[in-house]
């Protein structure tokens, strides 16, 4: 339904529809199939995201908010214990990254929303 509302290229229409196809011919029930669906949802938005760079709500939030703990946070955490002498305080920098990641991610999703490259669905890890 979300994706309708979209202009999407002729050949992303046609494999979203295979895809969709897939499962509706699939024999299987209960978790396999949910399994299945889930497998398919994400190829399916991992598509629209490198080809149309269309995602989903807070897809921004969560990506650089990790990589705000990993490449900014720890470095910090680091630097910071090391120069306290302490690399126990190496934790410290994590909540400090994960913020600046959180508010870029925040930023470029209020961006896509404005583009109308979001989506109005969330997805669980």
């Amino acid at each position: 339904m979300e994706l309708e509302k979209k202009a999407l290229p002729a050949d992303i229409c046609s494999t979203i529809n295979e895809r969709i196809q897939i499962i509706n011919n699939s024999t299987l029930s209960g978790t396999p199939l949910i399994k299945l669906i889930n497998q398919v949802q994400k190829e399916t938005l991992k598509q629209l995201e490198q080809q149309l760079k269309i995602v989903p709500e807070r897809y921004y939030q969560g990506t650089w908010m990790l990589l705000g703990m990993s490449g900014i946070g720890l470095p910090i955490g680091v630097a910071f214990g090391l120069s306290i002498g302490n690399i126990g305080l190496l934790g410290t920098g994590l909540p400090i990254g994960m913020l600046i990641g959180l508010m870029i991610g925040i930023a470029m999703d209020k961006k896509a929303l404005q583009e109308g490259r979001q989506l109005a669905i969330r997805i669980s890890c």
